[in-house]
């Protein structure tokens, strides 16, 4: 994967991605790399995808990979798929002097390679909303959105070659079938479908609630106040599943498992607010009912019914047994 120019083969050109990394950790190139069904190199292969470059994958040297952003940014070579890990870092003063490659800011690579490219996409919650260091002195950035706020640093009216927004896989970090999925939708041609913070649709039109295997000790408001029992972790410890949309409860993780079925809170990693300002594991509340109310739920309807549920409950939910 380290070759960098178009590739010929019977007359047919192949796609080609780049995948830059901005201010952020990596997480998500490590969730990349767990990818099985199929794995990294057999999903660039099947698509017939010539990955150009990636920070932990290509082995170009400092010169060659210099030489391929040449041609990238002078049209002679084509990109049709830019993939943006981490937040575009715009600090200190808006100079993005925090982040530089050969002296200049990483931002200025970014802006330019996001106007070549047919598709851009922003992979983790970092890259789409500007995540943990937003309100910060380096003045991080998600592409298109400041957390809710339309515009980021590429402004609200950006689109790529293609006509199409930035589209954004939030999680920290986004699954690794998610960034799979994107990249096989838009190598066939495919208009991912977005909400209106241009997350697909396809795995962020429900919430992290469903499938949660913790529902029917939620819908009777049998609640646990420690990590690893049984019982619901929304009223007292700050789970997030039922307030933000994701598939970790139908993309499990190492095809296995997810934070609430290990006895975790979710905590709401795709929400353009994350990381939230109230600690993780404490349900912010007034009189034991949560300031934030599941999607869809009225305030007045889910005091009367959650009393009268949690008076009902089955006895098998009542007597539970701790799983560890």
């Amino acid at each position: 994967m380290h070759c960098w120019m178009h590739v010929h083969t019977e007359g047919y050109i192949l796609k080609t991605a780049y995948w830059h990394q901005g201010g952020g950790c990596g997480g998500d190139t490590f969730s990349f790399l767990s990818s099985e069904y199929p794995n990294v190199v057999e999903l660039f292969r099947t698509l017939d995808i010539q990955l150009l470059w990636h920070p932990s994958l290509s082995n170009l040297s400092p010169d060659n990979h210099s030489r391929l952003l040449g041609t990238i940014l002078t049209g002679e070579q084509a990109l049709d798929i830019l993939l943006v890990e981490g937040a575009v870092i715009c600090g200190p003063a808006g100079t993005g002097m925090f982040h530089t490659k050969g002296g200049r800011p990483q931002k200025e690579l970014i802006f330019s390679l996001a106007a070549k490219a047919e598709v851009v996409i922003a992979v983790g919650t970092c890259a789409s909303f500007g995540g943990f260091g937003s309100n910060d002195a380096i003045e991080a950035t998600g592409l298109q959105f400041i957390k809710k706020e339309r515009g980021g640093f590429l402004g609200e009216d950006f689109t790529s070659r293609s006509g199409r927004p930035v589209i954004n896989l939030a999680g920290c970090p986004c699954h690794h079938d998610v960034i799979a999925g994107a990249i096989i939708s838009v190598a066939n041609g495919v208009i991912l479908e977005l909400d209106k913070y241009q997350r697909p649709l396809e795995w962020y039109g429900t919430t992290v609630h469903q499938g949660c295997t913790r529902n029917e000790y939620h819908e009777y408001r049998v609640e646990e106040s420690d990590f690893g029992e049984m019982g619901c972790l929304f009223f007292h410890m700050g789970c997030a599943g039922p307030l933000v949309p994701g598939p970790c409860n139908k993309l499990l993780w190492n095809q296995h498992s997810s934070k609430p079925r290990a006895g975790v809170p979710c905590f709401g990693c795709t929400d353009p607010d994350f990381p939230r300002a109230t600690p993780f594991f404490k349900t912010p509340n007034i009189e034991g009912i949560p300031l934030s109310l599941p999607m869809g739920v009225n305030r007045a309807h889910y005091m009367v019914y959650k009393g009268m549920a949690a008076a009902a409950a089955p006895e098998h939910l009542k007597n539970r047994k701790s799983k560890v």
